[in-house]
């Protein structure tokens, strides 16, 4: 069987196809509600994933509501949320975002948005103070099933090196570009494979291409040796 053109459906479909031999199935499972998933998306940006992880949590423990969050002086939510770093800047952020969210209504905890046409929940997050693709695309596939691959650093560097996306597109050409070419069904469960590739294999310096099960479909696999 010829190995289908880089950058086509067939391609991208086989690369998801292969992923899924090597690491197996994995169903999607909400990992929070989806203004959980939104805030703890913006508390991620440029900081570690034990980072953000702290930072939700120490959040989560100072103040019980969102509506608390929102009521609080901002330099108490910064001091919760310091350890993920640019506190100053996410902090405020955070509340804008909840005050906006707050006189939604059609349902201030987002759940609506399961059920809205794919791009009017994607512009309406997308709207939201400092959400840009990326993190409404966590909201919309992570809480809620929606078929939208996000594009973090890893899923970007893979879809580039398989030629996925020409050289030098920005993330958000990856993420679109995938979730236009993955079966849906198959979005969340792709983006997690892709995440796990990307730390065990395909790396950002010295991929271990000669033991890559993706070399045959991805034009930038060094030869083996």
């Amino acid at each position: 069987m010829s190995t289908p053109r880089p950058g086509t459906r067939a391609h991208a479909r086989a690369l998801a196809g292969r992923l899924e031999e090597v690491y197996g199935p994995l169903p999607w499972r909400r990992r929070h509600p989806p203004v959980d998933e939104l805030v703890t998306t913006v508390l991620s940006h440029s900081t570690t994933d034990a980072n953000q992880l702290r930072a939700f949590g120490a959040l989560r423990a100072r103040f019980p509501t969102w509506a608390a969050v929102r009521a609080a002086p901002v330099d108490e939510v910064e001091d919760a949320v310091r350890v993920a770093g640019l506190a100053g800047q996410k902090a405020p952020r955070i509340q804008a975002i909840l005050d906006t969210i707050a006189a939604e209504p059609r349902g201030a905890d987002l759940e609506w948005l399961g059920d809205a046409p794919l791009g009017e929940a994607m512009d309406y997050l997308t709207a939201l103070p400092g959400v840009g693709p990326k993190t409404a695309a966590c909201v919309l596939c992570f809480s809620l099933n929606r078929p939208v691959l996000p594009a973090d650093t890893h899923v970007h560097r893979i879809a580039l090196r398989t030629h996925v996306v020409p050289p030098r597109s920005p993330a958000v050409r990856a993420q679109e570009r995938l979730t236009r070419l993955i079966a849906p069904e198959a979005v969340y469960q792709t983006h997690m494979h892709l995440i796990r590739h990307g730390r065990e294999t395909c790396h950002a310096r010295g991929p271990s291409c000669a033991t890559c099960p993706l070399r045959p479909l991805c034009p930038s696999g060094r030869p083996r040796p």
